[in-house]
């Protein structure tokens, strides 16, 4: 975890007797961005002022997927990477709610009674302006100000927090979850960056491929399912991270790596199956198979290309390499 002393609850069996008092806030929190940051360290300093827990309480899966499953968005990070963002923030802990239409039939009241003041001790709730909680999300910051009243607990209401810069010269839209899938979708990981707080990630399991990189010179790790949004087809510059080596071994020169970042379907070789697969600049040592690995996608180095032959695709690789090689050198910025 990013904070070694964060608890993450993953039933409210698993939350102490006499938890708290705590200050809670509550989301999705999709992809922690700049934004959802700004709050949580907002919640932190409340709750260290006041010397209570800092708990942000979240929903697996998101809800839009239980209720409209058709339509659900993408989700930026898988639970994972959400965990592990939310607690580099500094919180104390994290209570993570199985979503259902069960929890979702739940009045506003139940909710809080249940969850915040029940299971957590809230002392301090910390909200948006525009909440919504309990059956057909009928509860709003009126509701949860009275219920504040009736059960003991400050409700805190928040303004949005935060904007980053849009395509034309002096607009400007909010840090959101639907602004980074939006740049994500174009490959625009550059931008998505400035909206996130950091690279975005892919999370996956290392799996054999048809090993036609490790023929034309460049192995890759293949990643099968694949935690965290897809961004759009292309070549990027990004870093290759192993967690459990990582973990094991903090400074190990190879727990962190620079790699040129392959996501489309090979049309060079008419493939029809879309792949995420990574090329450790200048390895061909390593054996990652059905190892875990965390890919960080910083920049856009080209759309996936038809090439006329095995020649000027090679050729097209190396310089996709020396240009990875570039934005990721060391004194890069990157």
């Amino acid at each position: 975890m990013g904070a070694a002393r964060v608890q993450v609850f993953t039933d409210l069996s698993e939350v102490p007797d006499g938890f708290g008092p705590s200050a809670v806030t509550i989301g999705n929190f999709d992809g922690v961005h700049r934004g959802h940051q700004a709050v949580l360290r907002r919640l932190v300093r409340l709750a260290q002022g006041d010397e209570r827990a800092a708990v942000a309480v979240t929903f697996d899966p998101h809800p839009a997927a239980v209720h409209r499953p058709g339509s659900a968005p993408e989700l930026l990070t898988g639970l994972h990477d959400r965990l592990d963002l939310l607690a580099a923030t500094g919180l104390d802990a994290v209570l993570v709610i199985s979503y259902s239409l069960e929890f979702a039939a739940q009045s506003p009241e139940e909710f809080v009674t249940r969850y915040l003041t029940g299971a957590l001790g809230a002392r301090s709730v910390v909200v948006g302006h525009d909440v919504r909680f309990g059956q057909d999300n009928v509860g709003t910051l009126a509701t949860m100000v009275e219920l504040g009243g009736e059960h003991g607990f400050e409700v805190v209401a928040i303004d949005d927090v935060g904007e980053c810069l849009a395509e034309s010269p002096g607009a400007r839209q909010r840090w959101s979850s639907s602004a980074a899938r939006a740049l994500l979708a174009e490959g625009d990981v550059a931008q998505a960056a400035d909206v996130l707080g950091r690279p975005h990630r892919l999370r996956g399991t290392v799996v054999h491929g048809d090993a036609r990189g490790r023929e034309l010179g460049f192995p890759t790790a293949n990643l099968g399912a694949i935690a965290g949004m897809v961004p759009a087809d292309g070549v990027y510059a990004g870093w290759l991270r192993r967690p459990v080596l990582a973990a094991r071994e903090p400074q190990h020169p190879d727990a962190r790596l620079p790699a040129a970042i392959s996501i489309g379907t090979n049309p060079t070789f008419d493939g029809v199956e879309r792949r995420v697969e990574a090329y450790v600049l200048d390895r061909t040592d390593l054996d990652l198979y059905d190892e875990e690995v965390v890919l960080e996608l910083v920049e856009h180095l080209r759309p996936t290309l038809r090439f006329d032959g095995i020649d000027p695709l090679v050729r097209q690789m190396h310089d996709d390499v020396a240009r990875a090689r570039e934005i990721l050198r060391p004194g890069g910025g990157r």
